[in-house]
């Protein structure tokens, strides 16, 4: 397996937590580095589309940022815990004792749409989801830089902004420190779904095929291998 990446998750400073309105441009970002951008989640070629993420923390909250360029922003779904990889997404996946069992999925759309679950164990040694599971603490946020589902102009892209409360992730980290302490790690990943489109009668159209971006290679398409998840270091 290759060297997972690590991200060095910084602690928020005297600027204090940032203000969620999805553009990560609140300064409270400036202390948190970008990911390396993502990459196929096995073979193939390189994305067509940048993707990039922050993360930083404070004592309530775990932030993490995405920014996703794209020049058709477009979603359908408005139903909250919709399976939201039909359409475009970003995806987070917290496994915060680094055991491959109990972890978090959380994924959001453009519109704003969230969906939230459990794995007791991957899907490949037999998991069973725990679907929906709805952090009573999350906020989210989304900024579009563009129009959505408006095919008649070129858009830049869209960013999200998540806030994950400490206090709903500690059962995903029993007998261990949460929030973490200075130089705990975790186990994370990130992923971007985003399905090729075509215009018709003046509308967007998904294609049959999705590609699937990730902060941390998997080598299969397949993104419940915790083991193969990158670091998150506090």
């Amino acid at each position: 397996m290759p060297d997972l990446p690590v991200y060095e998750c910084p602690r928020t400073t005297t600027t204090g937590a940032p203000n969620l309105d999805g553009t990560l441009t609140d300064p409270a970002w400036d202390v948190a580095p970008w990911t390396t951008d993502f990459v196929p989640i096995a073979d193939g070629p390189a994305p067509r589309f940048r993707t990039r993420a922050k993360l930083m923390y404070d004592d309530q909250y775990l932030y993490v940022g995405g920014l996703l360029e794209e020049p058709h922003v477009w979603s359908t779904m408005t139903e909250k815990n919709s399976k939201l990889f039909h359409e475009n997404n970003f995806e987070l996946f917290l496994d915060p004792d680094g055991d491959g069992q109990n972890y978090y999925e959380f994924e959001i759309n453009p519109l704003g749409t969230i969906w939230e679950l459990t794995l007791p164990k991957p899907y490949v040694d037999g998991g069973v989801p725990i679907d929906p599971t709805n952090l009573p603490g999350l906020r989210t946020a989304i900024h579009v830089d563009g129009t959505v589902n408006d095919p008649s102009d070129a858009d830049t892209g869209w960013s999200t902004e998540i806030a994950v409360p400490w206090a709903d992730l500690a059962s995903y980290n029993e007998g261990r420190a949460t929030p973490p302490n200075p130089g705990d790690e975790w186990r994370m990943n990130l992923m971007r779904c985003q399905h090729p489109h075509e215009v018709v009668d003046g509308a967007y159209v998904k294609g049959p095929e999705l590609e699937f971006w990730v902060w941390s290679p998997q080598g299969v398409e397949d993104m419940h291998l915790p083991a193969h998840w990158g670091v998150l270091r506090f």
